[in-house]
């Protein structure tokens, strides 16, 4: 039984998709409850705090395991690395609030659709729906399967035949009121948060909490001044935060706020047509679209007629694409899988624009309500602003790391003070106060926030250069980039093609006329005119009347047309699209013998080749061409040639492709094109050197008793000899590298043999992926799949694409950036308006100089805070403690404002040919804060222990007027101290005097080490801002310091100390500073030592594409050449990708 409800108390919600989540069970009960709350009251508060940042602790507390169907708590559960917790409260929705008909108590369905979960999901006879609310998703409990299930879509199980005929006509008004109550409004619903609330959660962040923490300790040892400015700081912080949430809260909620009002006209069972405002739409809808220009409230597939829809929100594709009609057909595959990846050709998603819409015979255009909400491709985009994807990335891991070890630090600290106090036997409250002061001293709470400053500044940089970012966490990511995947056409190349040629040339120079209309048997039928140029000498027909499309797509590689020439009854199809596609479609006598050949000559100069073919339909007179199959009637065509195109390059692509190379930063092309032009424009680019051979791999799917077969030849055109396959690269010494400057080949393939690899010759893959560099005729998924196994190399991997056909890779990859004029998509993290590759080098100059300026950060603040602990120790040691305006200084004036303008200074314009580390807890990085901590701890250990033997010097002295010549100090005798209170003798000493100014300069001093310039920033000098403040920070310090005025050390609260042992001060400071800056920038920063280290020691890479990198070098017969390989027979070795299965 308790394994039964075990089971019960568990389930994944959304599996095998991007937001997949484990969803518990759990009942609460009354005296766990009544337990909880006496400890809220005994806490003062503390464990509610706890438990709001812990919400799976809250729900283990509060309540008790049980089956989910008894539930009315669920705890969620990321499946991600993150693990990350949420608690929601099951509520739910009662329908015996609507006029229902008779009978809708009984056992029949209330929703006609048998399919749908919501039959499954209403109780009998209490007309009541379970449900929770996940990131603005709802989920029912569906009874049959006892699981929670998403509502506000269509089912996907259902088929062409279903859709059309379930739904065609429209909902009744009682099914359409029962799916408004249980799926909610139509509308992208973007809260403007109140003020209180943003205020509320801003102060509730573990740093504020800590920071109130900190300034009560504060404020009990009375130091007000220092305890009211940094109120004042954090009240500033607090408001210019919840200033900005709220601006985004405003901009994302008027942006969506106006696709929640749109009128459409919906059809209905019982009442016809009638307007109504798209909230109110519900999935299984009908509404029409009537020609007018539209902005569409939901996703919806096209039943009726066809339209041109604006799709560059969604894709970021600037040009306008058709949607056609879902075929009726009597198919019992569901829709999507009968339409394969070109499902996306029927259906209009919400937020793009209807440009124009076309009837068919049967009436208006029509299309069925899929997605509704936040469930839609629009909703899809506004979710993953408002919930981004946590990132696991090495830096943020590391800062926690960080936090850890320096909470252990605090923690030896704590156990000091409490030492040395209760050896001078002082009071428990002194001595628990200062053993906490220590504690947070050295734990710098803004650490968290100090690594979000550079992204911040890069995002506002980013932003002026035209590239937009939805998730800027990925901003320093991309520091680490050190392969680009790029498609080709629109994005390497112009988005038009110039025409070259036609062979045959024959014929009459036709072009478009403004559409208007031709009749046909069938009937009244919108269709585009085609009509000879007025400067054509001859024409056989007076036009041609384009009366159906079947419309192009990556996946079927042909676009085809139903066309009637005017004034004949004769009907003919003619179809376009890659070479190889057409010609299979074509009766074989059609094709001419040495179209291979002729097609390869193009190809091999880089043109862009589009073949054409023609057939004439036999139909009889009454036939609607909308309803013509596509498989039935694109057969047994007529070959009549091909259309020769020039793709040009961009201007852009050849300098920030030599960029990238210089940077060694690999290239790869990912097209729909033909593999041999993609070749050529490869090397037209230089993304393949002159020089450098090109590697064509030929993969086959098994073929009746014979194996997979994988066969290697060299593309025509790469010079070589007959010689031995590891004679490819030309002399011994020239090494394969991964960066593309010594390699001397390149493996190039189609997406046709890219899918054989990948299922059959997968231990083949990692070696191939490290020098393939052209990848043509790939579909969608295909491109997502290569950038997954990039990535299991451990590249770091862009993607660069115009959106249409690389959503799923943009997604994917690292840093996708669509070419875009849309500020967002929901194509990619980034978005860039300039319409080339320029945008790459920018975003990974910007992640490089955002990744260096948070290590900075990070840096400065771990020695700022171990600076302090230094020095507080070791005043601690004789129960004294720095000043009130001593910690103000170091602090404010100091600190934060080095935090906020460290990050200010731009990124270097050259990329340089390695990246930054991308780790905190790295060997160089450790060691800078080690070596400096050391060189702090020598440096105030020796001023500490020095001052002591000075002859001037007292063990207890009070504050004293400068001498004029400030030639002496007289000693003070402890009878003389009796007016000094009690705050003075805990600061006024000669070791507070002299450690003040040892760990405030010294604070600058590692602020100007740590800026470091080249080769990933520019240098320190031109972050004006930031130049300025060190400058003014160290003239306040030294004015302080050395200023013999009486006002000023009465109110630092210092002993005035003769002008020698000033000049000593500097002097070691002198030397720390030269030491420090030595150390960081000649040894620590030389890239050339730690090469020569990491080969002394044996340093072996941890990453997959250098360890497959070595293993290749020490292969004598890689890479294969003019050979034939065959897959193991053995189905067991046979390996299925699970990301290209089932791709979209």
């Amino acid at each position: 039984m308790e394994e039964k409800i075990w089971k019960d108390h568990y389930v994944l919600l959304n599996k095998n998709e991007e937001n997949e989540l484990e969803a518990f069970g759990y009942k609460t009960q009354g005296c766990r409850r009544a337990l909880c709350i006496t400890g809220y009251i005994l806490s003062c508060g503390v464990l509610l705090l706890l438990f709001y940042w812990k919400p799976e602790w809250d729900v283990w507390a509060n309540c008790v395991p049980c089956s989910l169907e008894e539930a009315d708590v669920i705890l969620l559960r990321t499946t991600d690395e993150f693990q990350k917790y949420t608690r929601k409260k099951v509520t739910w929705i009662d329908l015996s609030t609507l006029a229902l008909p008779v009978g809708s108590y009984s056992e029949c369905p209330l929703i006609a659709d048998t399919d749908s979960v919501i039959n499954r999901a209403i109780m009998k006879p209490q007309l009541k729906v379970r449900c929770i609310q996940v990131q603005k998703i709802r989920y029912v409990w569906d009874l049959s399967v006892k699981e929670f299930r998403k509502v506000g879509s269509l089912e996907d199980s259902n088929t062409c035949h279903s859709i059309h005929h379930k739904f065609g006509a429209g909902l009744t008004g009682e099914e359409r009121k029962i799916r408004q109550l249980v799926c909610g409004p139509n509308a992208i619903e973007v809260e403007i948060r109140p003020i209180w609330k943003l205020l509320f959660k801003e102060i509730l962040n573990p740093f504020y909490v800590f920071q109130a923490f900190t300034l009560t300790l504060w404020l009990s040892q009375g130091y007000i001044e220092y305890s009211v400015a940094i109120i004042v700081l954090s009240v500033i912080s607090v408001g210019l935060t919840v200033y900005d949430l709220r601006q985004q809260s405003t901009k994302l909620h008027d942006l969506v706020e106006e696709h929640n009002k749109v009128q459409v006209t919906v059809c209905t069972k019982n009442e016809g047509f009638k307007e109504l405002e798209s909230r109110y739409l519900v999935p299984g809808d009908v509404f029409l679209l009537d020609g007018k220009k539209l902005s569409l409230p939901c996703d919806a597939v096209l039943i009726d007629g066809s339209c041109i829809v604006n799709e560059g929100m969604l894709t970021g594709e600037s040009i306008p694409v058709m949607k056609t009609l879902l075929p009726l057909t009597e198919s019992l595959e569901p829709w999507k899988a009968h339409s394969m990846e070109d499902y996306r050709r029927h259906v209009l998603f919400c937020g793009t624009e209807v440009i124009q819409a076309k009837s068919s015979g049967r009436g208006p255009a029509r299309a069925v309500v899929l997605q509704t909400g936040f469930n839609t491709a629009k909703g899809d985009l506004v979710r993953s602003i408002l919930y981004p994807k946590p990132l696991n990335f090495q830096l943020y891991r590391d800062a926690f790391k960080f936090i850890v070890g320096l909470s252990a630090i605090g923690v030896l600290g704590l156990i000091y003070t409490v030492c040395v106090f209760t050896y001078h036997k002082k009071p428990v409250a002194d001595v628990v106060a200062m053993a906490l002061l220590l504690l947070t001293v050295a734990v710098p709470p803004a650490i968290p926030a100090a690594l979000t400053t550079g992204i911040v500044y890069a995002q506002r940089r980013l932003k002026k250069k035209k590239i937009f970012c939805i998730t800027p966490q990925r901003i320093n990511i991309c520091g680490q980039i050190n392969l680009v995947c790029f498609d080709k056409t629109g994005t390497l190349t112009e988005d038009g093609l110039d025409l070259w040629g036609i062979l045959p040339s024959e014929g009459s120079r036709q072009e478009i006329e403004e559409s208007s209309t031709a009749r046909n048997t069938a009937g009244a039928i919108a269709a585009c005119i085609v009509r000879p140029g007025p400067n054509a000498s001859s024409a056989p027909v007076e036009g041609i009347a384009i009366l159906h499309q079947f419309p192009f797509s990556s996946g079927l590689q042909r676009m085809s047309v139903v066309s009637q020439k005017i004034g004949e009854e004769q009907y003919d199809l003619y179809m376009k699209g890659a070479p190889e596609t057409v010609s299979s479609f074509c009766r074989q006598e059609t094709v001419p013998s040495d179209f291979l050949e002729e097609l390869k000559t193009y190809t091999s100069q880089g043109f862009r080749v589009i073949a054409l073919a023609h057939k004439v339909l036999s139909l009889p007179e009454d036939v609607d061409v909308g309803d013509l199959e596509r498989e039935e009637v694109e057969s047994g065509l007529e070959f009549l040639g091909l259309l020769v195109m020039e793709n040009r390059l961009k201007p852009e692509t050849k300098p920030v492709l030599r960029e990238l190379a210089a940077a060694r930063i690999r290239s790869i092309m990912v097209t729909g094109d033909n593999l041999q032009t993609a070749v050529t424009v490869a090397r037209n680019a230089h993304m393949i050197h002159e020089d450098s051979k090109v590697i064509i791999v030929e993969a086959s799917e098994p073929e009746g008793s014979a194996p997979a077969s994988i066969a290697w030849r060299l593309a025509e055109g790469s010079k070589t000899s007959a010689a031995a396959p590891n004679e490819v690269c030309a002399h011994a010494q020239e090494k394969i590298t991964l960066e593309g400057e010594g390699c001397h080949y390149h493996f190039a393939m189609n997406g046709k043999s890219y899918q054989v690899l990948v299922k059959h010759f997968y231990s083949l893959l990692p070696k191939i992926l490290l020098n393939a560099t052209v990848f043509a005729r790939m579909s969608p998924g295909q491109k997502s799949s290569l950038v997954e196994e990039l990535q299991k190399l451990n590249y770091y991997v862009g993607m660069c694409g115009d959106g249409a056909n690389d959503c799923g890779a943009l997604k994917v990859a690292h840093a996708g950036i669509s070419l875009s004029e849309q500020e967002a998509s929901v194509a990619s993290p980034f978005t860039s308006q300039i319409p080339n590759i320029q945008c790459v080098p920018e975003l990974i100059r910007e992640g490089r100089a955002a990744l260096v300026a948070s290590f900075a950060v990070v840096k400065y603040l771990t020695l700022y805070g171990l600076i302090q602990f230094v020095g507080t120790a070791l005043l601690f040691w004789q129960l004294q403690i720095f000043g009130n305006y001593q910690y103000l200084m170091q602090d404010v004036v100091i600190t934060l404002l080095v935090c906020l303008t460290m990050s200010l200074t731009e990124a270097y314009p050259k990329l340089a040919p390695y990246r930054p580390p991308g780790q905190l807890i790295s060997p160089p990085l450790l060691l800078s804060i080690v070596l400096n901590v050391c060189f702090t701890i020598a440096m105030q250990t020796c001023g500490f222990l020095l001052v002591k033997q000075q002859p001037w010097y007292v063990a207890l002295a009070s504050w004293r007027h400068c001498s004029l010549r400030n030639h002496t100090l007289l000693p003070t005798g402890p009878g003389e101290n009796s007016t000094s209170s009690s705050a003075q003798s805990t600061v006024l000493s000669y070791e507070d005097t002299t450690l003040w100014p040892l760990s405030s300069i010294n604070c600058i001093i590692v602020a100007f080490v740590f800026s470091k310039g080249k080769p990933f920033r520019k240098p320190i000098y031109t972050n004006y801002v930031f130049s300025a403040i060190l400058t003014l920070q160290l003239a306040v310090c030294l004015f302080l310091f050395l200023a013999d005025m009486d006002a000023v050390y009465s109110g630092m609260q210092f002993l005035c100390t003769p002008v020698i042992w000033r000049v000593y001060v500097l002097l070691m400071l002198l030397v720390t500073f030269c030491v420090s800056f030595f150390t960081e920038d000649v040894l620590l920063q030389n890239k050339h030592l730690w090469m020569l280290i990491k080969t002394c020691v044996g340093y072996q890479s941890k990453s997959q594409y250098r360890k497959w990198q070595q293993m290749l070098q020490r292969d004598p017969n890689w890479p294969p050449v003019n050979t034939k390989d065959f897959a193991a027979r053995s189905t067991a070795e046979v390996y299925i990708n699970p990301s290209y299965e089932h791709r979209d």
